[in-house]
């Protein structure tokens, strides 16, 4: 790979180079000291199909337009590139692709930088991504799933009369070190592949989209401003506390004043202070969907900040949604608010047509309706973390979530190497920083299917699991585990168990008897060797829409009716003792590749023995 692949790829990707975070990263929102444009639409796009995908770089297609390099393309931000055309290659496009976009930027923007700053904001960007404004380089990123930020301030000084040039560099490549970890396969052979290919290998079973997947904007605070806001909620008795903490920077000059809204702006508690503590008498708690008959309570928590900066005095404002809540796992039960909780849900996965991972406002609305109408009180974020914009309706809606990191595919030893354990660790503390303030997020997944069974897993995700209580100890850990529960080297440290079994799907195929036996089994083997509570994480089975066959066959609705009947039957028996907790598998129908997926191959051979019988039917 070292002789082949371009040299930014090998600088940029999978050199483990990866620091702890410093500052906060706040939602960006208007309000009274802050403004926020966003820059969804149409940006020029391309992709750099040399044979090394390093022209761009060779060329600096940043220091100009991008359409003075060549041809370029409308692509709309956000979305994920891959089904937008009616270009195949560029479907399957590994590399670097090139984004650009000028901006009108307000006057009062850059008149002042000394009381301003301008930050530019990118929701998700897939994976590896480095930013240019005016030709200027101003921060790059690794990972996909997670905003990143950068002030630009200095660089926009003296751009007044000119608009903003704005060029994002995007690399969907996967390393052995990234999350998902991948790799590149080169094929040597000229009688069978042009000089020069490369496929990408993946060690999942879903569509790897790239390209900008999450809003990007900009947005403005004053020079001294509010950077980070930590909010954990108590219950004692009938009482709520909002213990908070805020993080000031620009001066250590200022004042912080907190207040309390009820849903209907009431009043209900102020201090001083950045750091504090807040009571609510009787409050409304913060209840999940079906479990009250108002779920999803939310207050807004504001901070109002003051300081004195050569004679200025500057404010800043921010308002963030709390919504009071406890959590608390037993051997046996998931509690919130001091009552037994039990996840009635669904796995999902932010993937709909032509727009990929694309944040789409209808689609997502349309989904929280389904989840609603079908009496779903949680899901997992199978298999990274989803946008902003979810996880603020899960808040509202009441919908409790597991919120997963991108460690799915951990399945080669190369995987649980000190670059590959650094990088896991940062990608936790963002998914932490992230979403540490939302009452929705009940749980810590740290990855989903890993070759946990392999001796260097324990070290692995003992450091993992530390880490990340650490960073939060009020919600538990977990990882989602298809190991077997003797040889599971994580288990000892998780807090839940959570499993994914498919019997009589992947495993006796075809025997519907051998369900509940091995079900039985499973829970009470987990349960006798670890104490811990346990969720059935994955379960299910496919079937194609208006296939019938009766006895039941595999892909037809019986089928899929008949697994799901013997999984529940155990299910409800097991509530009752170890098991706090059901997601199935899955949602919605998603995309996956073409060629990898062990679900199509399965699909491809039943077919062949289910084909006879489709004909007799006929």
């Amino acid at each position: 790979m070292r002789g082949q692949w371009t040299y930014w790829t090998l600088l940029l990707l999978g050199t483990g180079l990866t620091n702890a975070l410093s500052g906060g990263m706040l939602y960006p929102k208007e309000t009274p000291t802050r403004e926020l444009k966003e820059l969804n639409g149409i940006w020029s796009f391309r992709a750099d199909k040399s044979p090394q995908r390093d022209e761009g770089f060779q060329q600096q297609w940043y220091k100009r337009p991008l359409r003075e390099s060549g041809p370029v393309l409308d692509m709309p931000v956000p979305a994920s590139y891959n089904d937008i055309t009616q270009d195949i290659g560029l479907r399957e496009f590994i590399g670097w692709v090139w984004y650009e976009k000028e901006v009108w930027l307000p006057s009062r923007w850059v008149e002042d930088f000394a009381t301003k700053r301008v930050v530019l904001r990118v929701g998700s960007a897939h994976y590896f991504s480095v930013v240019w404004v005016n030709g200027v380089q101003v921060t790059q990123h690794e990972g996909g799933h997670l905003p990143f930020e950068v002030n630009i301030s200095s660089v926009l000084k003296g751009s007044m009369g000119a608009p903003c040039r704005i060029t994002i560099a995007v690399n969907n490549t996967l390393t052995v070190n990234t999350l998902p970890p991948g790799t590149i396969q080169f094929m040597t052979d000229p009688t069978r592949y042009p000089k020069g290919y490369f496929v990408q290998d993946i060690q999942f079973d879903f569509f790897n989209y790239a390209g900008i997947h999450r809003p990007v904007l900009l947005y403005t605070t004053p020079s001294v401003y509010i950077d980070d806001i930590t909010i954990i909620t108590d219950i004692s008795e009938n009482t709520g506390l909002v213990n908070y903490e805020v993080s000031v920077v620009g001066s250590e000059y200022y004042s912080v004043t907190v207040t309390l809204h009820s849903q209907d702006g009431q009043e209900i508690a102020t201090s001083l202070g950045a750091v504090g503590q807040l009571k609510v008498a009787n409050p409304s708690l913060w209840w999940p969907y079906l479990m009250n008959e108002n779920p999803g309570y939310l207050y807004s928590f504001e901070v109002k900040i003051k300081a004195n900066t050569d004679g200025d005095i500057l404010e800043d404002l921010y308002f963030l949604p709390v919504g009071i809540r406890k959590v608390h796992v037993s051997k046996q039960q998931f509690l919130i608010n001091g009552k037994p909780f039990y996840f009635h849900g669904v796995n999902k996965h932010e993937d709909y047509d032509i727009r990929g991972k694309g944040l789409d406002w209808t689609m997502i609305v349309k989904d929280f309706n389904l989840l609603k109408w079908l009496g779903a009180n949680s899901f997992r974020t199978s298999h990274y973390p989803y946008a902003e914009e979810i996880m603020d309706l899960c808040d509202k809606y009441g919908i409790v979530v597991i919120d997963e990191c991108p460690g799915v595919g951990i399945r080669d030893p190369r995987n649980f190497g000190n670059k590959s354990l650094q990088h896991h660790l940062v990608v936790m503390e963002e998914l932490v920083r992230r979403d540490k303030n939302r009452p929705s997020v009940v749980m810590w997944s740290v990855a989903n299917e890993p070759a946990s069974e392999l001796p260097e897993a324990g070290y692995y995700f003992k450091t993992v699991i530390a880490h990340t209580r650490q960073l939060d100890s009020t919600r538990p850990v977990t990882y989602v585990s298809n190991a077997n529960f003797e040889r599971d080297q994580g288990a000892p440290y998780v807090d839940v168990i959570c499993v994914n079994s498919y019997f009589s799907w992947y495993h006796d195929a075809g025997h519907l008897e051998v369900i509940q036996l091995q079900l039985y089994n499973q829970f009470d083997n987990w349960y006798n060797k670890y104490e811990k509570p346990i969720i059935q994480s994955e379960y299910g089975a496919d079937t194609i829409p208006g296939f019938h066959n009766d006895p039941p066959l595999m892909f037809t609705e019986e089928y899929q009716a008949m697994v799901l009947k013997h999984y529940h039957s155990v299910l409800d028996e097991k509530r009752k003792k170890c098991v706090i907790g059901e997601l199935i598998w899955n949602f919605a129908d998603f995309m996956t590749t073409q060629s990898r997926s062990i679900r199509l191959y399965l699909l491809w051979i039943e077919l062949q023995t289910i084909a006879p019988v489709m004909e007799h039917h006929g």
